[in-house]
């Protein structure tokens, strides 16, 4: 259901609050430059340090300003079910096109727990749900078998997959139908290479045209092309990871001049040596 090229949209902050003049911005920023999908309060959205009224504002803002040009998928996680639930409840009210749910970080829940975590959501709320997998952000990972007995339920339809490995990808493939989508740039062209459909991006912050053709390249068999691609892009996508996202992503987009360069705490800004290395990187993209 959701294939493609999907933005891990970056919310920009002034002074303190949501930026909402720019975060517009940046969605018809997307749109124009050939995003599939975009993906509001994520990881790279800095999910962890919105509030739920901001979290439900900003997703509101997507849906009024994308107006059915591209679908949405918005992140509603949490490590608590009841609040998980109550974000996509309000996803669905506000019109997104489905949910992006991450794994319940820190309380660690087994196979069943994580089980019963999606199932109640997805028996609650009818939205189609994309799961997300990224062991390095919650602490556990969830087993391709807990992935397909959940793909048995209608409106679970996607996994956004970012343990990083191909193995696991071809598990869950070889187990269930659900489409997978990469969650780490650099493994986008590997996971499709084994029946991925597509990528939740945040190299795509930057280079959406970049990350669209690589996917759409791929999908439509020329390999070749897409291939290409990866290369022409590995540098970049690599850098972006040298401190925890989304700080190197927004510093790039600060000194792109498309964001403020503003973060909440507890991140902060980057380094000065990787500063120095980011700023290299994308001045031989000609980003800046």
């Amino acid at each position: 259901m959701f294939k493609g090229s999907f933005v891990a949209l970056a919310t920009p902050f002034k002074n303190g609050k949501v930026d909402e003049k720019t975060y517009r911005r940046l969605i018809e920023f997307h749109i124009d430059n050939g995003t599939d999908g975009l993906v509001p309060c994520g990881c790279t959205g800095e999910a962890a340090t919105l509030n739920m009224d901001e979290q439900k504002r900003l997703i509101k803002i997507a849906v009024e300003t994308c107006d059915r040009r591209i679908p949405i998928v918005a992140g509603t996680g949490s490590n608590s079910t009841r609040e998980a639930l109550e974000l996509t409840m309000s996803a669905k009210k506000a019109g997104c096109d489905g949910a992006l749910i991450i794994t319940p970080y820190y309380n660690k829940p087994t196979p069943e727990g994580q089980y019963r975590h999606y199932a109640e959501i997805a028996n609650n709320v009818d939205i189609p749900i994309m799961l997300y997998n990224v062991p390095s952000r919650t602490g556990i990972s969830m087993h391709p078998s807990t992935v397909a007995r959940l793909s048995r339920i209608d409106n679970i339809v996607a996994i956004k997959e970012a343990a990083g490995s191909v193995q696991q990808v071809a598990d869950i493939i070889s187990l269930c139908g659900i489409d997978v989508l990469s969650g780490d740039d650099s493994m986008t062209l590997p996971f499709m290479s084994v029946g991925a459909v597509g990528v939740v991006s945040v190299a795509a912050n930057l280079i959406p045209r970049k990350i669209h053709d690589l996917v759409s390249t791929f999908a439509e068999g020329d390999m070749v092309k897409s291939r290409k691609v990866h290369y022409e892009i590995m540098a970049l996508c690599k850098t972006l990871f040298i401190e925890t996202n989304p700080i190197p992503v927004k510093t790039a987009l600060g000194m792109m001049g498309m964001i403020e360069e503003e973060f909440r705490m507890p991140l902060c800004g980057m380094m000065e040596e990787n500063r120095a290395r980011l700023k290299k990187v994308l001045t031989e993209y000609e980003l800046i």
